[in-house]
Formats: C-alpha cells, structure tokens, sequence
C-alpha cells in the first residue's frame, strides 16, 4: 500500500493497526464481544502501561479456553509515516490461551498484567521477542498462585498467520507457559526448544496453557 492509497482508504480517526487485529479474531469469533482491558490512562498521556489494550475472547476450539490478545506492540493509529514499514512497530501482537482455573472466578484479568510487565520489557529494553524465544516469569505466572509455571515461551499462533498491515509486518506470538523443570533444561540446551514445543503440541495442539499441570 503506498501513501496515497493510504490516505485515500484511512483517515486520521481510524485506527488502522487495531482494525487489523480486531479482523484476526472476528474471523475466528464471529459475532463475539470480547471483554476488554484499557488502563485508565494511555502510555502516550503518560500513563505507566505501554499496551493500549487486551481483549479476552471464548474459544471452544479444542477445548474451552479464553484466547488473549494484546494492541500496543505494533502501529495502532493512523500515521502517514509508518505507511509501507517492513514492520510495524515492534512487529508482533501477543496472544496467550489459557484453560480456565477456579480461582480466577471467569475473570483472569491477572493475565492483562503479565502482558503489560513483559511490554514495559520490551519498551524499555528494546529487545524485542520472535518464535522459539523464552523467559523466565521470576515465580509464578500468576503471582500468589501454587502453580509449576514459572516461565514463558513464544510461538506462532496456531490459528492466526502473519499478516501484512498497511504499516508493516505483524506476527501473532503465543505465549505458553511451562515448568520450571522445561525452563532449566531449555537454558542447559537451548536447541531443544522446537523439540519441546512439538512435544507439548501431542496432547495440546494449541498451546494452552493449564496452571494446574
């Protein structure tokens, strides 16, 4: 898309990068309202929390799991000068799937502030995360919580590919939460990590993570 396309398509009220996630997950949830988290105020106004949003979508594929999805790691807003980037900002959207745990009463809000820490990360360091990629959480991914989670790994989104956005390229990465024993023998050998992903994928193809395994 060149410049002129751009202006003739958008305008400075839209929000072209956010359009472009919602069509993701409109497609694979048609007609479905997700709950959404917004801080009280923006990052851009000064705000402590750099994510502009997360969704929270009901998914029944494989079984019953919320799907998460972050707006803020790429362009979300009309800006003439990120037309035609190789990548949109940082150039990936976070999404995460997780089985519903009793504690959490339907409501796993707690999941909004893991991503907002892991974007103060990337803001602030400018590293930033692609597929294979891990981390430890420094204790459980939901804090207070008897859990083995104790660490993230990103994968591609098993159901959304990268897509070309009018400001550059955008993957969906997944975080999935593993063990502390997984995260020990992926910093002893690092290449196994694919091996573990494919593993994990044999009973759970889409990576949902389970705080009770």
């Amino acid at each position: 898309m060149d410049l002129d396309q751009y202006k003739k398509e958008f305008n400075e009220d839209d929000a072209v990068g956010w359009l472009e996630i919602d069509k993701e997950f409109e497609r694979l949830y048609p007609n479905q309202e997700p709950k959404h988290f917004a801080p009280a105020i923006p990052y851009m106004l000064g705000g402590e929390s750099p994510l502009d949003g997360v969704s929270i979508y009901e998914s029944k594929n494989q079984e019953d799991h919320f799907h998460f999805v972050t707006y803020g790691f790429s362009e979300l807003y009309y800006n003439e000068e990120k037309v035609n980037g190789d990548f949109s900002k940082w150039g990936f959207e976070l999404t995460f799937r997780l089985k519903p745990f009793e504690p959490d009463n339907g409501n796993p809000s707690w999941a909004v502030a893991l991503f907002q820490n892991i974007a103060k990360y990337v803001f602030d360091s400018g590293n930033w995360f692609e597929e294979f990629h891990y981390m430890p959480a420094n204790g459980p991914i939901r804090l207070e919580t008897e859990t083995d989670i104790v660490a993230l790994l990103f994968v591609n989104d098993p159901e959304i590919e990268k897509k070309q956005t009018p400001h550059g390229e955008v993957s969906f990465l997944q975080i999935v939460g593993i063990t502390q024993t997984e995260y020990e023998q992926l910093k002893e050998k690092p290449e196994t990590v694919e091996e573990l992903v494919n593993r994990l994928k044999e009973n759970n193809p889409l990576l949902i993570t389970d705080l009770t395994r």
